[in-house]
């Protein structure tokens, strides 16, 4: 795709427009919280010029879903409000609604795929929600979710793919024009495309110029092939932490604004979203879910390829706890701060001190270590000992692994 694409606040088919963004913005003033933009130091070091962080993650519900949500609902008119209103979610979407409809007096019902955050649920009933468990995707819990509004009439809130969902979420663009006037480029954290569609939108109406970039995981990237094709494309098959992005094909209404504004669409692994979510947190001190981290993680991926300033959202900061325990260990391993090494030597009195003793010669740390005495690889006198290690990077990690073998020990890894 081409830089310097513009936006048009012309359209006859449907597709939300630069008005529709400023009428939603004005809707939702009194209702959201308009969160300025943290300087991340860190982050402009590598790029070379100065990096923002949108964070939607201190935003209502967690995450920017309230402004797509709110703005939908508060469109109704009094005979839909009454119906109902049903929507599927894996968390972010389904608390957004949730809290939106809390505020506006409507009832709800969320669907929810099996296995959703158990703090995102809660969260959600807490806004006054009823949640139904159905399938293992999305995608699955919209069918569930559009199967129950043909049943009763409840109005569907669809995550992304609406126009004035679309322009709620583009009210963030305004905001970061706003605040950062000279910003250069912007990065947004993708997986319908509504939060990217409406930023975009928002952005190349009143700044051509500015590039628009998405981020999506590399297990649930459906807009590359999508582009490519010209059209929404699914995707066969999804895995990826980042569950707040794990959409397995583009809503209609976003796909045509991104294909026709976004800039380019980079996708990141789960090693580098663990990273940025592990140095959000250090450097940040923001607490991000993994789907939050990739605007961040793109970034990180490679730094001097971005135009200064720079603004990167965070998209979300609604993560389970105990995922979040199991991001910071893969990220400290992703960034060679924690690993484990496995190495066979001789079953002997006093092996194991001296193997602790080599070690802490470099300053690591032991974390844990667990030993194997009884398989078919090992002779009888050999043991087999997993290490954990917290290092102070990939240099220190080789350093000990490269003394440890000139010291005889046999490590494989």
């Amino acid at each position: 795709m081409v830089s310097g694409k513009t936006a048009t606040d012309a359209d006859v088919s449907g597709q939300p427009t630069l008005a529709d963004v400023y009428a939603a913005q004005e809707l939702l003033a009194p209702i959201i919280r308009h969160n300025p933009l943290a300087g991340a130091r860190w982050l402009s070091d590598r790029v070379g010029s100065p990096v923002y962080l949108a964070p939607e993650n201190l935003q209502r519900a967690g995450s920017f879903k309230i402004r797509g949500a709110y703005t939908y609902l508060a469109r109704l008119t009094d005979a839909e409000r009454s119906r109902g209103v049903v929507a599927a979610s894996a968390g972010n979407h389904a608390q957004g609604v949730a809290l939106a409809a809390q505020l506006l007096g409507i009832s709800t019902t969320v669907f929810m795929p099996e296995g959703a955050s158990i703090p995102k649920v809660t969260a959600t009933k807490s806004y006054g929600a009823r949640v139904e468990f159905a399938g293992a995707t999305i995608e699955q819990a919209l069918i569930a979710a559009t199967e129950f509004a043909g049943r009763t009439g409840a109005i569907l809130v669809h995550p992304f793919d609406h126009p004035d969902v679309v322009a709620g979420q583009g009210t963030l663009g305004l905001e970061i024009l706003a605040q950062c006037p000279e910003v250069a480029t912007v990065v947004v954290c993708t997986g319908g495309g509504g939060l990217l569609a409406g930023v975009a939108l928002a952005v190349k109406s009143l700044r051509p110029d500015v590039e628009v970039i998405g981020a999506q995981a590399a297990g649930a990237a459906a807009y590359p092939a999508s582009l490519i094709a010209g059209e929404p494309v699914p995707l066969r098959t999804m895995r990826t932490m980042a569950d707040g992005i794990a959409v397995g094909r583009p809503g209609d209404v976003p796909f045509a604004l991104i294909r026709d504004l976004v800039d380019d669409v980079r996708v990141v692994s789960e090693d580098s979203l663990a990273r940025a979510q592990v140095l959000l947190l250090e450097r940040a001190k923001m607490v991000v879910e993994p789907a939050g981290a990739a605007a961040v993680a793109a970034i990180l991926d490679d730094p001097t390829s971005f135009t200064g300033p720079v603004v990167a959202t965070l998209s979300g900061g609604n993560v389970d706890p105990l995922l979040l325990m199991r991001v910071i260990r893969h990220g400290l391993a992703a960034a060679g701060r924690y690993t484990t090494l496995t190495l066979r030597m001789p079953d002997h009195p006093g092996s194991l001190a001296a193997l602790l003793q080599d070690i802490g010669a470099h300053g690591a740390n032991v974390v844990d270590v667990r030993h194997t005495r009884i398989e078919p690889r090992l002779s009888i006198d050999e043991v087999e000992i997993a290490i954990e290690l917290e290092t102070r990077g990939p240099t220190h990690r080789d350093e000990v692994v490269q003394d440890l073998r000139a010291r005889g020990y046999e490590v494989a890894g």
